[in-house]
């Protein structure tokens, strides 16, 4: 490697100390002080309630879904897909770019009869399989068996309406109650060694059935339990791995869930099949009042639009990095920080594959879990990517590999050359939605107090994206998760990036992990951010 590399990794590792150094020393207790302001009328809601506790109500108000109105025990009169069906409203023979479009959608039990309540979780896109073109609708419940689709018309030429029925109302009661109720559906194995022997106890956020271990983060107080081992004591706990699925649904469940009528596509009203788009009636482009890209900006809906497999966005002026050396130029002398799941490693590995010069460094790891480190020297580019903390669902690792995102970031310096990039949803889906937000106030906490040390840090938030379809990670979970995390980091100096409309409406099947069209583009997006001109 030479002199140079040599010196690279040196201070590599002095700035690894250095952070650790600062995670000891940073005064935890003062962070309080950077948390975003409450709102001007918060002590007219409750002068006995924090800020966090009347944002937790407000919160619950956001994801709140209407349900049935009676309890399920008809398998028939939930909503069947094969009967329901949309129209457009006030069809024309010519549309033109920039207008909308507005699709009634009606909802039919299994018996034919009309829906008289709303909650049905509807998916919508407008695409072109010829152009590979593709934008998500707006989708409005109107409680009455009926709902508003409403699409943006962002291309010339032919464009058809694709509706899928990803859950029936009652399904969507099924899911919500096994995610208030039964958070141990999904459980975690711990392995303890100790002179010699060992032994494995099932681990959760809290667990039940006798004595416990309790082993909550000393910096962020999240919390993490296991069944305490008969013979050896609670410190001899090495490694973590995903212990399992429990059922939680009786037949009737299982019914309501059943493939058959999940994720299924609805008919359109008689022969339709596709609209034609003309060019716009007017000079004034869908981009050309859009800014560069920066922290903070309004979310718009939609917030794309795909275009021979190129994604157009609508909150920003958009970027592409086509070659190698666009993207590497973008990410000179930047210090990157990934925390999250698998979707999140998926953009690690894009440009470690993308970037010839970007060389991973082997850390003798579990790779599904991390850490993992990728270097360029030669243009002093560092890249990590490490899970977050538990609960994860992941193959056999060490405990000491396992960092809770928000205590790491304590231990990050910032600056105008550090980019911070996260996510956190797809393991939380099984979960009470109050261990959601009162994990993201924490990670809000620490963020806060990494801009405010450093306010020129680049923090950017992946946001949830499509693809699952079951009781343990279902779209509609995950769409909950998603409109939380959104609204808590509504307001801050950070970045949201809208991957959500991007895995919804491209041609690509359903698929937690998306393809490479749709990662290339995603990773494009937060280049955008890191590089705006």
């Amino acid at each position: 490697m030479g002199f140079a590399g040599n010196k690279f990794f040196f201070l590599l590792c002095c700035v690894g100390f250095m952070a650790g150094f600062i995670y000891r020393i940073l005064p935890i207790d003062s962070f309080d002080q950077y948390h975003l302001p409450p709102p001007k009328n918060a002590s007219a809601k409750n002068s006995n309630l924090t800020y966090e506790e009347s944002e937790f109500a407000d919160l619950l108000k956001l994801i709140d879904w209407p349900s049935p109105p009676f309890s399920i025990t008809n398998f028939s009169l939930s909503t069947n897909p094969k009967q329901c069906w949309y129209e457009l409203m006030s069809p024309r023979t010519v549309y033109h770019v920039g207008e909308t479009l507005e699709v009634l959608i009606t909802a039919k039990d299994h018996y034919g009869k009309l829906k008289s309540y709303g909650g049905d979780f509807f998916q919508a896109k407008l695409h072109s399989p010829k152009i590979k073109a593709g934008v998500t609708g707006h989708l409005k419940d109107l409680n009455n068996g009926t709902y508003l689709a409403t699409f943006l018309l962002p291309w010339e030429g032919e464009a058809q309406v694709n509706i899928r029925l990803i859950h029936s109302s009652e399904a969507v009661s099924v899911l919500k109650d096994k995610r208030e109720r039964h958070p141990e559906k999904v459980y975690f194995n711990g392995y303890f060694h100790f002179n010699g022997s060992s032994e494995v106890k099932e681990c959760n956020i809290a667990v039940r059935g006798g004595d416990v271990c309790n082993y909550s983060d000393p910096v962020t107080g999240d919390p993490w339990q296991c069944l305490k081992p008969q013979k050896m004591p609670c410190d001899s706990l090495v490694y973590h791995s995903m212990g399992g699925y429990r059922r939680v649904t009786n037949s009737l469940e299982d019914s309501l869930l059943n493939g058959s009528v999940t994720a299924q596509n609805i008919k359109g009203a008689g022969a339709f099949t596709s609209i034609k788009i003309e060019p716009a009636t007017n000079s004034t482009g869908l981009t050309s009042r859009l800014q560069v890209c920066s922290p903070g900006q309004e979310p718009s809906q939609p917030s794309g639009f795909y275009n021979n497999d190129i994604w157009t966005s609508l909150v920003c002026l958009g970027r592409h990095f086509p070659s190698p050396s666009d993207a590497r130029d973008c990410l000179k002398g930047k210090d990157i920080h990934m925390f999250g799941d698998s979707t999140l490693r998926q953009w690690f590995e894009y440009l470690e594959s993308f970037i010839p010069s970007l060389k991973r460094i082997d850390l003798h790891v579990n790779y599904q879990s991390g850490p993992l480190l990728a270097v360029d020297p030669d243009v002093g580019l560092v890249m990590r990517w490490r899970a977050h903390g538990n609960p994860l669902r992941t193959t056999k690792t060490m405990i000491s590999d396992l960092h809770y995102e928000t205590a790491h970031l304590y231990g990050i310096g910032g600056g105008p050359q550090t980019v911070v990039v996260f996510t956190l949803w797809a393991h939380f889906t099984t979960y009470p939605v109050s261990v959601y937000i009162q994990r993201l106030f924490r990670l809000r906490r620490a963020i806060s107090s990494l801009l405010f040390r450093s306010p020129k840090t680049t923090v950017l938030i992946k946001s949830a994206n499509t693809g699952y379809k079951s009781i343990y990670g279902s779209d509609w979970l995950s769409l909950q998760l998603d409109i939380l995390l959104r609204a808590i980091f509504k307001g801050m100096a950070v970045t949201i990036l809208d991957v959500w409309d991007m895995t919804s409406c491209h041609y690509l099947p359903d698929n937690i992990h998306p393809g490479a069209p749709v990662i290339r583009n995603e990773v494009d997006l937060m280049l955008s951010y890191i590089c705006p001109r």
